[in-house]
């Protein structure tokens, strides 16, 4: 019997240890599949701002204090959790507060390397997406651009009514890898 009892435990030993394994193994995905528990929308997930001042707040409604005011309309921010009808964003400097769903718009918009404000660098607009393509333009870091589709580590932007694509990596609105259009 204590025999018997020893196999029992090392297979389920064994199994235990295979699964593990395969857990840890297993890749993962890089967007969240979380939803919204309001919207049905996937979280977290970029928007940009839609109106010229938007209060953040400390919490999910107007009776808690404003932590910061944006100015800027179209500037693009991450909603990481939803609460009723108030969202809490990120922007690209890591701040976080509430914001009132109507704020913000679900046109996609993105900022040219804000890691990289302040430095003498600028970040280059192809006429294709190909790093061998001729320039169209150059974006100084922090210069905000409409997103109009990724795919394939490049995005096609516009700003300042001058169009092109960048790497996808070199700006702030859109998760790696994502494709839209």
């Amino acid at each position: 019997m204590p025999f018997a009892a020893f196999r029992l435990s090392t297979r389920l030993s064994l199994s235990l240890a295979s699964l593990l394994l395969a857990m840890v193994a297993a890749p993962v995905p890089a967007v969240s599949l979380e939803v919204g528990p309001v919207s049905n929308l996937p979280l977290p997930r970029y928007v940009s701002l839609k109106s010229a001042r938007v209060n953040a707040r400390i919490g999910p409604g107007r009776d808690y204090p404003v932590t910061w005011l944006y100015l800027r309309p179209g500037l693009p921010v991450e909603i990481i959790q939803e609460f009723g009808l108030w969202r809490r964003i990120r922007d690209s400097e890591g701040s976080e507060g509430w914001v009132y769903h109507s704020l913000l718009s679900g046109d996609r918009t993105s900022i040219a390397a804000p890691w990289l404000k302040g430095k003498a660098t600028m970040i280059d607009v192809h006429a294709s997406p190909a790093l061998d393509a001729p320039l169209v333009a150059r974006l100084e870091p922090g210069v905000v651009s409409r997103v109009k589709e990724c795919g394939t580590g490049w995005c096609e932007i516009e700003a300042s009514a001058r169009g092109g694509f960048v790497r996808q990596e070199d700006i702030w609105g859109v998760y790696p890898n994502e494709s839209f259009d």
